[in-house]
């Protein structure tokens, strides 16, 4: 069945799992098996003890925000959760949608390997560049950061 216009938006049909979509309640296994095709276990092991020790930088949230938009973006995650539906329309009523995570991915990409792993280098001048590589205002840089 095709859930997308791409052609990793293609799923094997299963009848019981887009009843439960459409009725709202949910599909965990379908979520657990695009989880299992798209995360490498090691990397993920690796992510945790970076966020465990506090060395987690912008570049480990760049990947973060890729895998993500791999399984569907966050629409579609919210979309196999049980009982996500009305807080999938709440989110994206309060700007929490798949574009504010590429305009996050465009700022991170327009920022040097330097700036990435260290955002205290962060000035105005630097975020006036950045802003205007990935096509948003300081403004958004400085809700990212925080």
């Amino acid at each position: 069945i095709g859930t997308g216009e791409k052609m990793d938006g293609l799923e094997e049909f299963h009848p019981k799992r887009i009843a439960d979509r459409i009725l709202g309640m949910g599909d965990i296994v379908s979520l657990v098996e695009k989880a299992a095709e798209n995360i490498d276990a090691e990397q993920a092991a690796a992510m945790a003890k970076k966020m465990q020790s506090g060395k987690f930088d912008l570049n480990d949230l760049a990947g973060q925000l890729q895998q993500m938009s791999k399984m569907g973006g966050m629409g579609g995650i919210m979309g196999m959760m049980p009982g996500m539906g009305k807080m999938k329309d709440q989110m994206a009523a309060a700007g929490l949608d798949d574009k504010m995570f590429g305009r996050q991915l465009a700022i991170i990409s327009s920022m040097t390997k330097a700036e990435r792993a260290n955002p205290d280098l962060l000035k105005h001048s630097r975020k006036k560049r950045i802003a205007a590589g990935s096509g948003t205002d300081a403004a958004e840089i400085n809700k990212l950061l925080k």
